[in-house]
Order: structure tokens, then C-alpha cells, then sequence
């Protein structure tokens, strides 16, 4: 799994089941530099080779050199179903290379595996991986991250939300890298002094410092005189650290939102353009999820089709409600306990 930060959390629960059924076993997790920052570190991952393939073609030429010092693998997950992945898996060393079926496996990445899982039809991609599991003789059960910052991360955190003091922090997620699965700022703008005057929230704007995020996090400011506190580019690490401090976090369907829902922090969903079928919160906080993907009575399939122009019918009440309740049923000190949902 080399890119998706929000598919980085999804294979965390099959590699910590690895583990735990093979404790022996050693783990190589190759995937680029921006989700290595999460995974380094993790007690179940035993080494990561980075792909940096902002490097092009060269990139490629690098690994296949890294990989041809080291003795085969008994066995590679091909997880991502895409070509460079493909050509990734198709240069390593190894019995046997597992991947997807024919109809799930995109860009012909069926054809650089040697075995793959059965054919089923699209599934929440949690479970998807979770197939790969069941084909290889794994027991999972309920998912188990291991996600968490460390205490220094922490105390960063800490430090930027000081201000914060004992007021209820509730983290914005501003924007992703595809716009049509943002929802709009002058909203999140609404949305903070909605909260201020409701329930007395601070609000703390989550993200990195790329351009539709600075541009987003000036629009909720010029909406609002709740003054959020700014925290983009906090680093990857440390906005980890601020997602585990906030309590109820909103965001789009987006790696930190994942984030959320592995680390158990109460998390409202904003779909409208993804399917949250297939890439919701897995088992946790469904009644925080705000659908907008789907017409009213609709029993939509799951799939990977996306719907331009539905965030646009997510509203400020809605979301309004859905922090009272996320405030109201998952209050900070119950999280330690907490059972996925």
C-alpha cells in the first residue's frame, strides 16, 4: 500500500493481526514518504521502505535495487490495485504474491500476481483487506489500529490548544487534496460560531499548508468572529496528537478522519461525493455519519462511483446536531473503554 493516508489506516488492522497470530513474522511496509510518517514506528511494522515517486522513474530504479539485496519474501499483499503498485509487486522477489480478483484488481493488476482472493462483490474496503486475511489463513476479528501519538506529540499538541482550556475542542478538518469532497468553508465558518454560542466549543483548523487548505482556513476566519485556532502544518505526527485531543472532530471523507475513527475520537463524517458504504467509518460513530451521497430512501450499492455536487447539501444544522451528539454520547472519559460500534 503505497499512497492513501486514509487506506493506511485501513491496512493497520491487517498487519497488527499478522502479528498477533505471527509474532515471528517479519513485516516490510513499502509505501511513499507523506503515510511513512504514521507507520515508522508502529509496533507491528517491522521495517519501511520508502518509494518516493515524486523521484519519477528513478524512484523505481531505486527500490528494484533496495529489493534486489535482500533475500525473497515468503509472501507480498498487494494491496493497492493500481499500475505503479503493480510494477512495484511485479519486481519483487517472492512465492507468492496475493492480490485481487479480476474484477476489484484496476489497471490490469491482476496480471502481476502470482494468487488472488476470491471474487466477491465490493465491500466496505476495510473488509476487502480483511479478505486477504481469510485467504492466507489469518484470524482478524474486530479491527485493532495500534494507532496513537506518542507522549512528546502530545505535549506538542497540547501546547498549540492551550488557549483552548477547558472549553469543548472540536477539530475542522478543512479540506482534502480533491475539492469536489470538500465541504465549503464559509460553512466551517458558520459552523464555529454556531458551536461557540451553542455549547461554548473552541474550534481548531486541522490540516496541511497547501494551498486549497490556506485558502479554506482564511475563509472560515473572514466567516466567523469565534477566532479558531489555526494548526495547519502542524506536521503529520502532531496532528495526530491534536485529533486524539479534540473532542469530536469534523471532516470530509480524509486520512485525519480515519485517523479518528482508529484512535476512537468521535468523528462527524461529511460524505457526498465518496460512498460511505465503501469508505464510511468502519464500526464506529455511524450515528455521527451525515450522508449526502445517497437520495432520501435510497438503498445505493456499494461501489467506487463518486457524485459530484452533493456537499453542497450538507447543512449547518445538520452538523450543529450531530456535534451535540457526538459531545452528549461519547464524552472524553469513556474513549479508553471504548468497543469499535
Amino acid at each position: 500500500m503505497l499512497s492513501a493516508l486514509g487506506d493506511t489506516v485501513h491496512v493497520l488492522p491487517i498487519v497488527t493481526a499478522l502479528k498477533r497470530h505471527a509474532p515471528g513474522a517479519h513485516i516490510t511496509w513499502i509505501l511513499q514518504p507523506g503515510p511513512a510518517l504514521l507507520v515508522e514506528g508502529h509496533p507491528t511494522v517491522d521495517e519501511v521502505v520508502r518509494f518516493d515517486r515524486q523521484r519519477g522513474w528513478r524512484a523505481f530504479v531505486a527500490l528494484r535495487r533496495e529489493l534486489l539485496r535482500r533475500p525473497p519474501f515468503d509472501v507480498v499483499l498487494a494491496l493497492q490495485p493500481y499500475f505503479k503498485a503493480g510494477i512495484i509487486t511485479a519486481m519483487m522477489r517472492a512465492r507468492v504474491k496475493l492480490g485481487f480478483d479480476v474484477a476489484r484488481a484496476r489497471d490490469l493488476n491482476w496480471l502481476f500476481t502470482t494468487d488472488r482472493i476470491a471474487a466477491r462483490p465490493q465491500r466496505h474496503i476495510q473488509d476487502q483487506f480483511f479478505e486477504f486475511l481469510d485467504a492466507i489463513g489469518v484470524p482478524h476479528g474486530e479491527p485493532e489500529w495500534g494507532l496513537a501519538p506518542t507522549d512528546e506529540e502530545r505535549a506538542r499538541a497540547q501546547a498549540l490548544v492551550a488557549e483552548a482550556g477547558a472549553a469543548p475542542l472540536v477539530g475542522f478538518v478543512v479540506a482534502t487534496s480533491k475539492p469536489p469532497k470538500n465541504w465549503m468553508p464559509d460553512r466551517f465558518g458558520r459552523l464555529a460560531t454556531r458551536l461557540q454560542a451553542a455549547v461554548g466549543a473552541r474550534c481548531v483548523l486541522l490540516g496541511d499548508t497547501s494551498p486549497i487548505e490556506q485558502a479554506a482556513a482564511a475563509a472560515i476566519q473572514a466567516e466567523t468572529t469565534a477566532q479558531p485556532i489555526v494548526a495547519l502544518g502542524a506536521g503529520l505526527r502532531t496532528t495526530l496528537a491534536l485529533l486524539e485531543r479534540c473532542d469530536v472532530v469534523v471532516a470530509p471523507d480524509t486520512g485525519p478522519f480515519h485517523m479518528c475513527v482508529a484512535m476512537n475520537v468521535p468523528a462527524v463524517g461529511l460524505f457526498g461525493y465518496t460512498n460511505p458504504k465503501r469508505v464510511g467509518p468502519y464500526r464506529r460513530f455511524p450515528d455521527l455519519l451525515i450522508d449526502a451521497y445517497g437520495d432520501p430512501g435510497e438503498n445505493y450499492p456499494v461501489n467506487m462511483r463518486y457524485r459530484p455536487g452533493r456537499m453542497e447539501r450538507i447543512t449547518v444544522d445538520m452538523v450543529v446536531e450531530k456535534v451535540r451528539l457526538a459531545l452528549q454520547r461519547y464524552p472524553r472519559e469513556s474513549r479508553t473503554t471504548a468497543q469499535p460500534r
